[in-house]
This record gives C-alpha cells, sequence and structure tokens, in this order.
C-alpha cells in the first residue's frame, strides 16, 4: 500500500527535509567522533525521530511498509535474502574469489568483534536505520508528491549519496585513494554501486509493500558480506601459517 498522490505544500515541504536531511547526516553527522563512537543508540534513536515526524506528517504505518499483516518479508524478499545469502557463501568458498573480499577493516576483529557487528551494529545501527529512512519515511513522503518510479529514483540516488563519507574512508584504509582522481574515480564508483543497491531495495519495498522484505534483504547483504570476508581472511591466514 502506497500514501495517496497528492501534491501539496506541506507534503513536499516534508520530502524536501526528508532529502536533505538524509543527503546530510551520514556524511555531516557520520563523520564526528562521538557519532562514531555510539554509532548504534545514535542511529537506532534518528529512526525513532524519523518516525516520530513521519507520523505527525500524516504517514501512517501502512504508508511505511508494516501495517497490520506487513511485519514478514513475504516470499519474494525470504527468496531474494536466501539467494545473496548463497552467493556470500559461494564467493567465501571459492579461492578465486578471495581477493575480492578482503577488506582491511575485518583485519582486526576477533570472532567477538564479528559476532557483534552482524548481531548489533549492523542490524540495528545500519539496516534498521537506513531502510527506516529511506525505504520507510523517504520513499513514503515522495510518493505523496511524485510518481513511483519518480520516487524510487530519487530515493537512491540520495542513498547513494549517503555513502559518500563511507566510501572514501573504506577507500582510505584499503590504500584505494592514492591521488585525488583515484579516490574521486572511487568514490563516484561507490556512489553508483549504492544508488543500483536503493534502487533494488526501493524496487523490493514497492513490489512487496513490505518494508521487512528490504530490511531481510539488506541484512542479507551486509552481514553476509561481512561474514564471507572474515572467513575468507581467516582462511587465508591460517594456509598462510601452514607454510
Amino acid at each position: 500500500m502506497t500514501p495517496h498522490f497528492r501534491p501539496a505544500g506541506r507534503d513536499q515541504t516534508v520530502a524536501i527535509a526528508c532529502v536533505l536531511g538524509l543527503t546530510l547526516y551520514n556524511n555531516v553527522i557520520g563523520a564526528q567522533p562521538w557519532h562514531r563512537r555510539w554509532y548504534t543508540p545514535v542511529n537506532a534513536g534518528a529512526a525513532g525521530v524519523a518516525l516520530a515526524a513521519a507520523a505527525a506528517s500524516g504517514l501512517t504505518a501502512a504508508d511505511l511498509g508494516f501495517g497490520r499483516g506487513r511485519w514478514l518479508p513475504g516470499r519474494l524478499g525470504s527468496l531474494l535474502s536466501a539467494a545473496t545469502a548463497a552467493g556470500w557463501l559461494a564467493a567465501a568458498a571459492l579461492p578465486a574469489a578471495r581477493p575480492v573480499l578482503h577488506d582491511k577493516r575485518i583485519t582486526g576483529l576477533d570472532g567477538r568483534g564479528v559476532a557483534y557487528q552482524t548481531l548489533v551494529r549492523i542490524p540495528v545501527g545500519t539496516v534498521l536505520w537506513e531502510e527506516v529512512a529511506f525505504r520507510g519515511v523517504l520513499q513514503a513522503a515522495l510518493l505523496r508528491v511524485m510518481s513511483e518510479p519518480a520516487a524510487i529514483a530519487v530515493s537512491s540516488g540520495v542513498f547513494g549519496l549517503w555513502h559518500i563519507r563511507p566510501t572514501a574512508a573504506a577507500l582510505r584504509v584499503n590504500g584505494l585513494a592514492d591521488g585525488r582522481r583515484r579516490a574521486v574515480a572511487g568514490v563516484a564508483a561507490g556512489v553508483a554501486v549504492t544508488t543500483a543497491g536503493g534502487a533494488a531495495l526501493s524496487w523490493l519495498r514497492a513490489r512487496s509493500g513490505r518494508l521487512a522484505a528490504p530490511v531481510l534483504l539488506h541484512l542479507a547483504i551486509n552481514c553476509g558480506g561481512l561474514a564471507a570476508a572474515w572467513a575468507a581472511t581467516t582462511r587465508d591466514r591460517r594456509e598462510d601459517g601452514g607454510r
């Protein structure tokens, strides 16, 4: 179920505020040391604020994708999530694919750190917050002032811009940002990839009518990717140590 298409001054203001707020949040607030330290509770709180603001603007639970009977991901969301998890498993198992999974941000994690990331930080601090913000509040707000394809395009573009700072940070950590041109190209590629990912999640939200569907797929992508990278790194360490 989607909000009724009804252009209005207040609805346009809410949509613009959502776009600007989300574009700035991860690239400005997310860059602050206190946010990195309190990442999970701050983002969980932001999700609560976003839901409260959505309710105040007149958006209902059904508009946001978790109305009555919509709490489960449904068949399509479950199938896509299972396929994604299987893909990560195959990548971790294939020696030829392991170099692609290497990420220095994972290198320092032990089993406890991986468990915290996959069970707490990513599900609550990343997936819950991003899905509530983008596929929940933003997409619903945009649907009040534009068509569904346009809403998906805008929300996906904002999702790509949201990842400018994290992409730049990941490139620096992995030594892939040597030189301004290379750094800009890497960030542009990262934004393009996350925009495409956002489009897929937004499409799934629209197709299923459930916020739980993109939530589950997002979990499979992020948690599965981290687990696969850690498994590949751990296996390579063991093999190197045995030589």
